[in-house]
């Protein structure tokens, strides 16, 4: 084997070297490295936005809801509904004896029949002078009177049944044919539960901190049925002055009809705050004037004071004077000091995208290169 063929081996043992750990330095990178320069590992700055959880005990209703009344008093001759039946808008749920009401609207039909009759005849005898304009007023008013005791009849007649007003699942009822009821009887409720509203309390330090169109999560009590998300619909305008809340609804669908009203619900909100640098726990440093980071300027350590704004699994959001894309010392922070010459490996930050690595060992392979040149 020659010399050419010694030297490319060896410098491909050092290029798989500089891609899987620090490579050991070069003769030519340490004649150009100050002497006292410290090597560290450090992450590329980036900025989240603060996040705080919110949870809140929510109480949900059907999207529409209704308890049907009996709307007059009257005996019940038929029931038509089974409870936790669907149902349509208009159906039939209960029926009243209508008897009376049937015959009352055949005789307002015969009483407007007979005063249109008059009118028309007193209408077409006016021109001729036989009928006074008093005596054709007097109709026309027996005639609008007749049609108004005929609709009168008729609404009187529909209220013998109690329909659907929309469409939805029916509840129980206590009422059975041949009961009695009146105006104060409860016949059923009706619930459109296709969504449902929960409505919750929020502490009134985050006013303003939500908006409509916000996702939230609600999880039930018991936990048999899998988180569903939500989104706010309206938010209260009051704050109560006795828990210092304000109320937030949000909408859920219920396409598998796994919810009820009434539920209660376990709320939880992410609420976005101010946009703050992150870096790993490691990176922050305390002193006699509070917490700071080692940021890398131009290839020396540099002291950057700092306020911690929220901790996180690993990682601190800060408040200082730092921009996107600062180098920030992760590891080897106890030989900093300010203006020491650093040379870093970048690592990629726990839970956030992959940086682009930016290391010396780029320097390892051009010196490799020249070698075999």
């Amino acid at each position: 084997m020659n010399k050419v063929h010694v030297i490319a081996l060896a410098c491909s043992s050092l290029l798989l070297a500089a891609a899987c750990s620090e490579a050991p330095e070069s003769a030519t990178q340490a004649q150009s490295r100050p002497a006292n320069e410290v090597r560290v590992i450090a992450e590329v700055l980036q900025f989240e936005r603060e996040r705080t959880r919110v949870e809140a005990v929510g109480t949900s209703r059907a999207r529409l809801s209704a308890e049907l009344y009996a709307p007059t008093s009257g005996e019940v001759v038929s029931v038509n509904f089974e409870p936790g039946q669907a149902v349509k808008a208009g159906d039939v749920l209960v029926e009243l004896d209508s008897r009376e009401e049937k015959l009352a609207v055949r005789v307002a039909e015969l009483r407007l029949e007979d005063a249109a009759r008059l009118y028309d005849r007193y209408t077409r005898s006016a021109d001729s002078g036989a009928v006074l304009p008093t005596a054709l007023d007097a109709a026309r008013i027996a005639a609008e009177t007749a049609r108004v005791e005929l609709d009168r009849a008729r609404i009187a007649l529909a209220d013998r049944t109690i329909e659907a007003v929309f469409d939805g699942y029916v509840g129980s009822t206590d009422v059975d044919p041949g009961d009695r009821v009146n105006i104060d009887t409860l016949i059923t409720t009706l619930d459109d539960r296709s969504s449902l509203f929960v409505s919750f309390d929020i502490p009134e330090a985050f006013i303003g901190e939500l908006a409509v169109g916000d996702e939230v999560q609600l999880e039930t009590w018991s936990g048999k049925v899998p988180v569903v998300a939500g989104e706010i619909v309206d938010i209260g305008s009051r704050i109560d002055p006795e828990n210092r809340t304000f109320v937030a609804r949000a909408r859920v669908r219920n396409d598998n009809d796994a919810l009820r009203p009434g539920m209660s619900f376990r709320v939880r909100i992410d609420v976005q705050g101010e946009l703050y640098g992150v870096v790993s726990e490691t990176g922050v440093q305390w002193g006699a004037d509070g917490a700071f980071v080692w940021s890398v300027v131009n290839g020396q350590a540099t002291r950057v004071p700092v306020q911690i704004v929220q901790r996180r699994e690993g990682r601190v959001l800060v408040n200082g004077a730092l921009a996107q894309g600062d180098i920030i010392v992760v590891e080897g922070t106890q030989r900093m000091r300010d203006g020491l010459p650093v040379s870093y490996d970048v690592q990629r930050l726990a839970g956030s995208p992959a940086a682009e690595p930016v290391s010396d060992t780029a320097d390892v392979a051009t010196d490799a290169l020249a070698v075999l040149d």
